[in-house]
């Protein structure tokens, strides 16, 4: 039996490769519907398309690498055409919760470095209030329970509440991201105000990035069993 929402998510990534013109320096995002962009660049790439792209995860790298996309650092292209990558959750107003594959700093750093950010995501994820799914925080190692209990605190201040956990492995250890961080997952299951909340968890000392990202998004490409809905500009 065919799989709607993987199938959802491959017309999602073709509706942006529509997007992808020769020369292009673009940012290649992490995750189940990034994954089936990058193959389809890849295919592209095959064909003869030369662009030169930048990963925010080394799963994105390795994946690009087996596609012989053409791949460079940001620090060797920082200003970045486009970025395409998927989303956890958006709401009406383009705003995204990310990281629940564990990416979401470089995420955040690849997009901001890019004229324009289009996200593919199938149809499930969009929602009339961020925080059904948990909230990413990245943290630093160090004062971890003090850095927990600040976020419980600005949560709080910014009309939020629920369990927040540290980020396990199956087998039980924490997860640690590609830049060396812990994962805090925010079961906040609403978001009143997101930008009241990212407000106060960018003050927080042991707070690396969150997964809000509120204001960066361009076009959101969302397909589902209706087809294929675009929300806001993917020009």
């Amino acid at each position: 039996m065919p799989n709607l929402s993987d199938d959802a998510k491959r017309q999602a990534a073709a509706k942006a490769l529509e997007l992808i013109t020769p020369g292009l320096r673009l940012g290649l995002g992490t995750g189940t519907t990034a994954a089936h962009f990058v193959a389809l660049l890849g295919a592209k790439v095959a064909e003869g398309l030369d662009i030169i792209c930048v990963a925010t995860s080394e799963r994105t790298r390795t994946l690009a690498s087996l596609y012989s996309i053409k791949l460079a650092t940001l620090d060797e292209e920082p200003e970045l055409d486009l970025t395409v990558d998927g989303a956890d959750e958006f709401d009406p107003k383009l705003r995204l919760i990310k990281g629940g594959g564990g990416a979401l700093l470089r995420e955040k750093i690849v997009a901001m470095a890019s004229k324009r950010m289009i996200v593919i995501t199938d149809s499930t994820k969009g929602v009339e209030t961020l925080g059904r799914f948990p909230l990413p925080v990245e943290v630093n190692l160090f004062g971890l329970e003090v850095t927990r209990r600040m976020i419980a605190a600005a949560a709080a201040a910014a009309g939020c509440a629920g369990a927040i956990r540290l980020r396990k492995e199956p087998g039980g250890r924490p997860h640690v991201t590609d830049n060396g961080h812990y994962t805090l997952d925010c079961f906040f299951g609403a978001i009143p105000s997101p930008e009241r909340l990212a407000e106060r968890l960018a003050k927080i000392p042991g707070v690396v990035e969150h997964g809000l990202f509120i204001g960066i998004a361009s076009g959101i490409i969302s397909a589902g069993p209706s087809g294929v809905a675009v929300f806001g500009r993917l020009d």
